[in-house]
C-alpha cells in the first residue's frame, strides 16, 4: 500500500466513549500516526484512546474545527493526513481507497462520498441529504464544482493542506477545504465510502440548534468566498 510515505489520521471527538475504540481498532496497520483531539469530552473518550495506543490531544474548545486544527498542530512530520469522525459512522477499513490517489500524484485532495453508495445514502439523516445536496449546488453554480458529498472521511497531502491555510472552527471546515482548494486550483477526487448510522447521538445533525447552526454556516461561507473572493483569504 504505502512507498516510504508517512500518513496520519486526526479524529476530532467528543463524548464517543462507546466509539472510539472501534474507530481505532479498525484503522489500518499501516496508518503511522492517529491523533485523537478531545474537544471537551466528559466521558472516558480520551482514557480509552490513550489505552489503545493513539496520541490525545485536547481542545475543550468546541468546535469541530477548532479540534481538527489542534490535531494537525499535534501531528509529527507526516506526508498524508487522513481525517474521519469518532462515531464509527465511517469504515476505517476503506481509507485505502482515499490514500491511493495521493500516493499515486493523481490528487492533492480526496473526499470520501457518501452518497456514492446505496447504503451511504440511506445512513444519512435527511437534513444531511439535503444540506449536502443544497451546498453542492451552490458550489457548481459558483465554481462548477462536481462535488457530491461534503463527507468528513477525506485525505489530504499535508503540502496542500498548508497551502490551504485553515481558518474555520466549527461547522464550516469540510466546506471551506473544498472552496479553497478549487480556488487554489488543486486536484480533488471523489470517491465511494460506506457509511452507517453513528453511534450515540449526533452533535450536529441530532439536534435542532446543531442543524440550523451547521446549515447556516455552510451556506454563509459558500456565499461569502463567492461573492467577496479573495478578501476571505488571509494574508
Amino acid at each position: 500500500m504505502k512507498d516510504g510515505r508517512r500518513i496520519a489520521t486526526v479524529i476530532p471527538a467528543l463524548d464517543e466513549e462507546a466509539a472510539i475504540g472501534k474507530v481505532l481498532a479498525a484503522l489500518p496497520a499501516w496508518v503511522d500516526v492517529a491523533v485523537v483531539a478531545d474537544n471537551g469530552s466528559r466521558d472516558r473518550t480520551a482514557a480509552i484512546a490513550r489505552a489503545m495506543g493513539a496520541t490525545v490531544v485536547a481542545e475543550p474548545r468546541r468546535g469541530y474545527g477548532a479540534a481538527c486544527l489542534a490535531g494537525l498542530a499535534a501531528l509529527p512530520p507526516v506526508d498524508i493526513v487522513v481525517f474521519l469522525d469518532a462515531d464509527f459512522s465511517d469504515y476505517p477499513e476503506d481509507m485505502a481507497r482515499l490514500v491511493a490517489p495521493l500516493l499515486s500524484g493523481s490528487a492533492d485532495l480526496v473526499i470520501g462520498s457518501r452518497v456514492m453508495t446505496a447504503g451511504g445514502r440511506r445512513a444519512l439523516t435527511p437534513q444531511q441529504r439535503f444540506g449536502n445536496a443544497l451546498a453542492c449546488l451552490l458550489m457548481r453554480v459558483l465554481w462548477r464544482a462536481s462535488y457530491s458529498d461534503l463527507g468528513p472521511f477525506r485525505a489530504i497531502r499535508v503540502e496542500a493542506l498548508s497551502r490551504l491555510a485553515m481558518r474555520d472552527r466549527d461547522y464550516g471546515w469540510t466546506v471551506e477545504m473544498q472552496i479553497k482548494a478549487l480556488r487554489k486550483g488543486m486536484t480533488v477526487r471523489e470517491v465511494p465510502v460506506r457509511y452507517r448510522a453513528r453511534i450515540g447521538r449526533s452533535k450536529i445533525s441530532g439536534t435542532v440548534r446543531g442543524t440550523i447552526g451547521a446549515g447556516c454556516k455552510i451556506l454563509w461561507l459558500i456565499l461569502c468566498h463567492g461573492f467577496l473572493g479573495r478578501r476571505l483569504e488571509p494574508e
